[in-house]
Parts: structure tokens; sequence; C-alpha cells
């Protein structure tokens, strides 16, 4: 950035005694310039400037702002940070719960992260901060966290995961000039602390238990030696890719992804009734009187739709696996709502692309999506006191504490 020769005339020079003065001086200017940025995000995040005769047709409005302590290379700073009414107000330049601001680079891969394109970074920095880089310049950019998503997908893992849940998510991706469907792969693990990790995403074809395996031994090869319990999809053979791997895994199949493929033989009119005759199934005590409740339940419907019910009978061990374990740990078990929740994040953050270039491309935005993501996972599961101690008690001699 070129510094006005006018701005370093003789009389501005003159007040600057010491070098401490000179700090003082360049600490406020950084100060004002991050508040100065901060206008414009909330400008462009109300979709109104302030003071403006076009008024506010968003229903959000700014609503003051609160001070904020900063660290710069000339010291602690504080600055005002505009906030909106509603509370949606995300700054990006300073970002929440951080005390440094964001470098010009970080900044850029952030709004990659929130999933804007290259030309859309570009218009962006421009319009908001004033700030004039090519669309190569934010490509060369972006193009580092290859190696960073390279670097985090082989980082070694723990030895030991108590639970570990497994789904995929399918994207639209360019792959030898057709716009197909491919898999990422997703994995996240419960540590012995009681916090979720992401241990890797993996892109593939349609979902398959042989890919899967592949996951299983990536995982094996990156240091984990056990897994407590799995839960998944009701995939053909996921159950045997994850025995073969870790053999002495509790392997628990999704009761509501049983129920979402039971459903899907079942009439509309019917639906509603069907779903909630099932309940009494996963809802029951035990599982011998989980067992009594599908007698009941193929009684009912099982001549109307006897693939349902063949299907439950099948997979029977691994939909109540659950019952083997504590209430509390039932909870977390039994579904897969905290892997498709992730998924879902993600979708948030990539919403914007349609379709990705490659694999490459699907990856960079994928791994970015998990790394905002997990920055809101930090502390233990809900009652992870109580739930770690009911593992230690189920299987003591294969968690070393």
């Amino acid at each position: 950035m070129d510094i006005p020769k006018d701005l370093l005339n003789k009389e501005f020079l003159s007040q600057f005694k010491t070098e401490e003065d000179v700090s003082k001086f360049l600490t406020d200017l950084h100060a004002r310039v991050l508040e100065q940025m901060l206008e414009g995000e909330m400008d462009s995040h109300l979709g109104y400037q302030k003071h403006s005769i076009e008024g506010n047709n968003s229903g959000n409005s700014r609503n003051g702002k609160y001070p904020k302590k900063i660290q710069t290379h000339y010291g602690e700073s504080v600055i005002e940070v505009p906030r909106d009414r509603e509370g949606e107000f995300e700054p990006l330049a300073v970002p929440k719960h951080q005390s440094r601001g964001l470098s010009i680079e970080k900044l850029v891969i952030s709004l990659y992260a929130k999933g804007m394109s290259v030309s859309d970074i570009e218009e962006e920095m421009k319009e908001i901060y004033g700030i004039s880089l090519s669309t190569s310049a934010i490509s060369i950019i972006t193009n580092k966290v290859t190696q960073a998503a390279i670097e985090w997908q082989n980082r070694p893992l723990e030895s030991l995961y108590l639970i570990v849940w497994m789904d995929g998510i399918v994207f639209k991706v360019r792959d030898q000039g057709k716009v197909v469907n491919k898999t990422v792969y997703l994995c996240v693990g419960l540590n012995k602390e009681g916090f979720k990790e992401v241990l890797g995403m993996w892109v593939g074809k349609t979902e398959s238990s042989s890919f899967w395996l592949g996951v299983l031994t990536d995982l094996k090869a990156r240091g984990v030696e056990d897994v407590l319990v799995t839960v998944t999809d009701n995939l053909n053979g996921f159950t045997d890719s994850i025995k073969s791997v870790f053999p002495n895994a509790t392997t628990q199949i999704c009761v509501v992804h049983q129920i979402r493929n039971s459903c899907r033989y079942v009439v509309w009119k019917e639906k509603k009734e069907f779903t909630s005759d099932l309940k009494n199934i996963y809802n029951a005590p035990t599982k011998e009187v989980a067992a009594l409740e599908l007698d009941l339940f193929e009684q009912k419907w099982g001549r109307k739709y006897p693939y349902a019910i063949r299907s439950w009978r099948v997979n029977w061990d691994e939909l109540t696996a659950f019952f083997d374990f504590p209430v509390e740990i039932r909870k977390i078990i039994y579904t897969t709502n905290l892997i498709e929740n992730l998924n879902g994040k993600i979708r948030k953050y990539t919403k914007n692309k349609l379709s990705f270039p490659n694999d490459d491309a699907l990856k960079k935005a994928v791994y970015l999506s998990i790394s905002e993501i997990e920055k809101s996972w930090n502390q233990p599961i809900w009652n992870w006191g109580l739930i770690f101690n009911q593992f230690l008690t189920i299987f003591e001699n294969r968690i070393q504490v």
C-alpha cells in the first residue's frame, strides 16, 4: 500500500518524540482501520450503509457497539465492534472469541470457507475492505489450503476411540468432462476426553462397503488400534467391513436410517401410523421387550409390508446393540444424527457451489468447512463424566486411563 507523501510532512512527524509515540500511533491507527473494516462488513450484512436514506428492507438493524480488546504487533488496543438486533452478525476482520484481527491471507481463506467463489471474494475484498486482489492472487492464497488439508488428512490419530460415527455426503463434481455424483466419506470419533473430532474425509463414487473398508484400513494405519462402538447406516456389508478391521467393535446400525428405508414401501396415508408403531420397538426398555414389540408390529403390518419387516429381522442384532448400554450412552449411539448434523453444516458452507471442478476443489471446500465447524467443538459432550464412567465399567479391559 502506497503512503501519500503529503501525509509524512514535517508538521505531522514532529508530534512523534519517542519510539513509544510511534507505537501508540500505529496501535490507534490499526484499531481505527479495523473498526472501518467492521463497519463495511456490517453494511454488507444488513444491505445498506449507516445513515443511508435508502433505508433498511432486511428487517434487521444496527444495535450499538461493544468494546473488544485486541492484540496487535504494537500492543493491546480496544476497538468498538458493531452489533445487530438479530445477533446474526459474524465479523470476519476480527472474529468472535479471537483477540487478533485476521491477516489478508486468513481473511481470504475465511471468506472461501464460507462458500464464496474466487470472483466473489475479489468483489467482496474491493467493495467492503477497499483491497484490490486479483483472482489469480486469491487462487494462490486458497491453494495453500490444499497442503494443510493433506497434512490434516494424514495426521496421526489416537489409539482408541469410544465411538466412531460414519456417514457419506454427496456432491456434484466434474469428472472427465461430465458432472457426476461423488461421495465424501466422513468419520467422527469420540476420544477419551469426551471431545468429538473429524478423523478424516475420503472422496469416492457411490457409497459402498468396499470403499468403507479402505477408510477403516486408513484409520488403522494412522494409529487407531481399537474402536468400542461404531454407528453407521444400514449399507449392505458395512458391518462385515468394520469387523474385518476392528473385530471387537460393537456395531450399531442407525435406527433412523432403518425407519426411513422401511417407510419406502409404505403408502403415504399410512406412514404416520406405521412410524408411530415402530417407536414402540426402539423406545422399549430392554431388547427382550423390543423383540415382543416387533412381533406385535409384524402381526399388524407383516402381511401388507413383508419386506419392511424382513429388513428389521435381518438387521436385528445391529439395530438393537444400543440396548446393551445405559440410557445415557443409548441416546448417542442409536442414530447417526451427530454426523448428519455435521453434514448439514457442511452443506450450509458449500451451498453456493452447485458443482466442483475437480476432487481437489471439493476436498479443499469440505476441509475448510470442517475447520470452521470444529471451532465450536471446544467442550466435551454433555454428561461426559457419567458417560465415561459407564464406558469404563463396560470396557474396563480395553480403556487405558
